[in-house]
């Protein structure tokens, strides 16, 4: 209780807190499944396209790269549906919430790695001018400000400690 009387946080069992956090941990991984998989689907096309043979090799190294992340955060963001599937019933969600989060977490910086090395591919064929770089560092600069840096931020500005 707080000094007003009202009470701080849930009133949830263990089970119970698993079971929100399970349901919020899902609407997380939607949201971030369907871009992984859009741009890799999209990735697996460009290898069949006209253009794609005349890539100078740094190019299709940066390419068979991007699709490499783009199969790994793919597999890490689907994992937490498998790990839900595999382990249903068997009264182990508050360990099984936690294992899906560390991966769908695994997941998002694979995504940033896909999403940084496509950025990077696509700008460097479509202008060949030397501000690639700057341009691609701007971008990520942007994505970890908006992933990291804010979320880290609120949660550790508006994180209530123990005895406030």
């Amino acid at each position: 209780m707080t000094q007003e009387g009202r009470r701080k946080g849930r009133d949830e069992s263990e089970e119970e807190r698993a079971d929100r956090m399970w349901g919020e941990l899902i609407q997380e991984v939607r949201v971030a499944q369907t871009g992984v998989q859009i741009l890799f689907g999209f990735l697996l096309t460009v290898v069949f396209q006209p253009k794609y043979g005349r890539l100078a090799l740094p190019d299709q190294t940066i390419y068979i790269v991007t699709v490499v992340l783009g199969a790994c955060a793919t597999g890490a963001l689907i994992g937490p549906v498998s790990l839900h599937r595999l382990v249903s019933g068997r009264r182990v969600k508050p360990q099984a919430v936690r294992l899906a989060s560390r991966m769908t977490f695994v997941g998002l910086v694979l995504l940033l790695a896909t999403m940084t090395s496509s950025l990077l591919l696509i700008l460097r064929v479509a202008t060949h001018d030397g501000y690639v770089p700057y341009l691609v560092t701007g971008v990520v600069a942007w994505y970890l400000v908006c992933w990291y840096a804010l979320p880290l931020w609120a949660r550790r500005r508006h994180t209530s400690r123990s005895g406030d």
